[in-house]
């Protein structure tokens, strides 16, 4: 809200004004003048419109190259961010990009209208957290963790979700595919960063882990960066049929086709 200035302006003794401080030819009147609303900086229009305009949440480096030349972006975010913090849309940070988003507290009034809730399979929500905390990781790896084999279907619906997707491939025999998770799964349970995930201590205070640990047992600190590291190679021309490598040069069939989703039954 606008501040208010005082102002002092002289009338003429025998114009009627409010009781103040006279003289015998003339009388001093304060009178209340609203300052005039500050400028908003024009970068702050310029990044306002390019974040509600994009399909997508925009990166730091993609606004660089879209504003004037000297527009400090860190700096405008951060004003933006606070500029829309107590309004029923927030700015907000997915992994390194930013975005319009419904404020947290108003998503109850979007729920019946946007979200269609689906329950996951056991299966599937242990998979998804083994990812989540281990990425990359193979199928085998998964299962090594888990203890029971995985099947095909529980990775196509994580992959349908777009929560999880496949980075690279393994450098050991059989070349197996490594997995990750990706913006979609950050944005759908409110996190900036995957280390923002629960550790240890915070699993065993909401009671999802037993007090009594096994020696030695552990939770890693997450990471997704999406950096191949030295022990995966680049995905292949055709891996899985969807389009996360340039089309191959010649016909050929994929290696690991993905059949129809299930909902992982027959998993224990």
């Amino acid at each position: 809200m606008p501040s208010a200035a005082k102002k002092l302006v002289v009338v003429s003794n025998d114009e009627p004004a409010p009781a103040s401080v006279e003289t015998e030819e003339t009388m001093i009147v304060e009178v209340e003048v609203a300052d005039e609303p500050a400028a908003r900086p024009e970068e702050l229009r310029l990044l306002e419109a390019l974040l509600f305009a994009a399909s997508e949440p925009l990166d730091e480096p993609t606004l660089v190259r879209a504003l004037p030349d000297g527009v400090d972006v860190k700096a405008a975010l951060a004003a933006l961010q606070a500029e829309y913090a107590i309004r029923g849309v927030n700015l907000v940070r997915i992994g390194k990009k930013w975005a319009f988003r419904t404020a947290s507290d108003l998503s109850w009034l979007l729920t019946k209208e946007t979200v269609e809730q689906r329950k996951l399979s056991r299966a599937a929500i242990e998979t998804l957290a083994i990812i989540a905390y281990h990425q990359p990781v193979t199928r085998a790896e998964i299962e090594e963790i888990r203890g029971v084999a995985t099947a095909a279907g529980t990775l196509d619906v994580l992959l349908k979700t777009g929560w999880i997707r496949p980075r690279g491939r393994r450098k050991v025999p059989g070349r197996p595919i490594t997995y990750g998770t990706n913006e979609a799964f950050l944005s759908h349970f409110g996190l900036e960063e995957v280390t923002d995930l629960p550790g240890l201590d915070e699993l065993k205070g909401s009671g999802l882990l037993e007090g009594n640990m096994p020696p030695g047992f552990s939770v890693p600190m997450p990471s997704d960066d999406s950096t191949l590291r030295d022990d995966e190679d680049p995905l292949e021309p055709g891996d899985l049929d969807l389009g996360l490598a340039p089309a191959p040069e010649a016909s050929s069939e994929p290696e690991s086709p993905v059949g129809e989703p299930s909902d992982g039954e027959g998993e224990k």
